[in-house]
């Protein structure tokens, strides 16, 4: 097997958990006219619409068409006025919008259809050479926004309601459903949206289980494109607010942030999860849904790791997650049975599904003088951290922090003075965490017995 099929069954493998999970959820998927004018990438993107539907994923697509509409109205001679990031539309620009809006929707759908050809032999929905049904349809209710900062935004307008029935009929009845940017009031007039609004309140509607930004730098998180840091690839909703104070006013952020301040808000209304991806990333969209990290920024309204304690069904992971740094000598060989007794001892962190660090502790009693000078055990006053261990795709991400602090606090809430741990390959980095090198005679009696001459562990102690 080459390395490169290596790669694939790898990768192949790693997604199915996600390919199973995702199945008949409803994704709302926003891409800009950015990504329609980059046509080679638009081709990949049609084609991972289409592998989508055909894993079963219930699909609204939000298509953008800012540049279209701005190469539309400049070879009118029409110029493009714009306030508080908002196209101004008189009766003149709304007729091109109309027109250039219609144009890219049924390019959209072409491709879709092209897609066809290209799918596979069956799906998960049934049937053999499935067709591709792209249903588009008057969802969105809009109203004009009106006169802002003296700025009469004339045809200009904003969603007030989404028809969630008639959009969840069509897509349990598999259908795609594609939506223009482009609301229709009960008087019969037409009004120019922000795509990105319209994505972000279909998905609060309905409620869809993701919502998916794509975009071009306005979404860029690589330092090279201006960002005030590279951003992690997952925040919770409370990080998020917590940007949006701190960068609010920063042009330089101020296409990122918009797209946060989105994200935020749709978190906010019961949407689990958001994700922010530059579009320019070949195959991005798959990446970010298939791959535990993904290659986007990722807001989610509940922590995505998960700390907790640890139960018989995650002896499988932990015996994964370990064995590996049993085989090294790292850690001490546990095995099953042992695991199964001392579950209650552990506690892990979890993402979506596996388990990607853990830790135990283990209370120990020490000995003191009685009145006839003899050694006797009292209440735990020290405690043992035991098999910390972390995967290596997350040594950077803070795990192993996380999860000393938790026994530290727990340790520290039940009475104990002390922190000790045995180490033989990582005495730096809990010295660089507080512990200080001690002997085996800083030891509880009980826990020198079972001391392995034989791995010569370094002894290593912290005070609580």
């Amino acid at each position: 097997m080459t390395t490169n099929t290596h790669d694939i069954v790898t990768w192949f493998r790693s997604a199915a958990p996600y390919i199973k999970s995702q199945r008949g959820n409803i994704f709302v998927i926003y891409f800009s006219g950015e990504v329609i004018a980059d046509g080679n990438k638009l081709s990949g993107l049609i084609a991972d619409f289409a592998l989508l539907h055909s894993l079963g994923v219930k699909l609204v697509l939000v298509h953008g068409a800012r540049p279209q509409v701005e190469q539309r109205l400049e070879a009118k001679g029409i110029s493009v006025q714009y306030a508080e990031g908002l196209c101004v539309t008189d009766e003149a620009t709304l007729a091109l919008v109309k027109e250039t809006v219609a144009a890219t929707r049924l390019d959209i759908e072409v491709r879709l259809s092209m897609e066809q050809a290209n799918a596979p032999v069956a799906s998960v929905t049934g049937g053999h050479n499935p067709r591709i049904r792209v249903a588009s349809g008057n969802f969105i209710t809009g109203r004009p926004i009106g006169v802002r900062g003296g700025v009469d935004f004339g045809y200009t307008g904003e969603v007030r309601r989404i028809d969630a029935t008639g959009i969840r009929t069509l897509l349990d009845g598999g259908h795609i459903v594609l939506i223009s940017p482009l609301g229709f009031s009960p008087a019969g007039e037409i009004f120019n949206l922000s795509a990105p609004d319209v994505a972000t309140s279909i998905a609060a509607s309905l409620p869809a289980a993701k919502l998916l930004l794509l975009d071009g730098e306005r979404l860029s998180t690589r330092p090279q494109d201006r960002m005030p840091y590279r951003m992690p690839g997952q925040i919770t909703l409370s990080e998020a607010r917590t940007l949006l104070a701190e960068y609010r006013e920063s042009e330089q952020t101020q296409g990122f942030y918009r797209h946060l301040e989105r994200a935020v808000r749709v978190c906010q209304s019961g949407v689990p999860r958001v994700h922010l991806i530059d579009h320019r990333i070949d195959g991005a969209l798959l990446l970010e849904i298939y791959t535990r990290d993904g290659v986007g920024v990722m807001v989610c309204s509940d922590a995505y790791d998960t700390m907790r304690e640890a139960v018989i069904d995650d002896i499988a992971g932990i015996i994964k997650l370990i064995s590996p740094l049993e085989e090294q000598g790292i850690l001490v060989r546990r095995s099953r049975e042992k695991l199964e007794s001392e579950i209650h001892r552990f506690l892990v962190m979890e993402r979506d599904g596996a388990i990607i660090a853990c830790a135990a502790a283990y209370p120990c009693a020490v000995a003191r003088p009685d009145a006839d000078g003899q050694d006797f055990d009292t209440a735990p006053s020290m405690v043992e951290l035991a098999c910390l261990a972390v995967h290596q795709d997350y040594r950077n991400v803070e795990c192993g922090n996380a999860l000393l602090a938790a026994i530290e606090k727990d340790a520290r809430a039940k009475g104990a003075t002390h922190l000790f741990v045995l180490t033989t390959h990582t005495e730096h980095w809990f010295m660089e965490h507080g512990f200080s090198r001690a002997t085996l005679n800083d030891l509880p009696r009980t826990r020198r017995r079972m001391y392995n001459e034989s791995r010569n562990a370094k002894v290593l102690v912290k005070g609580l």
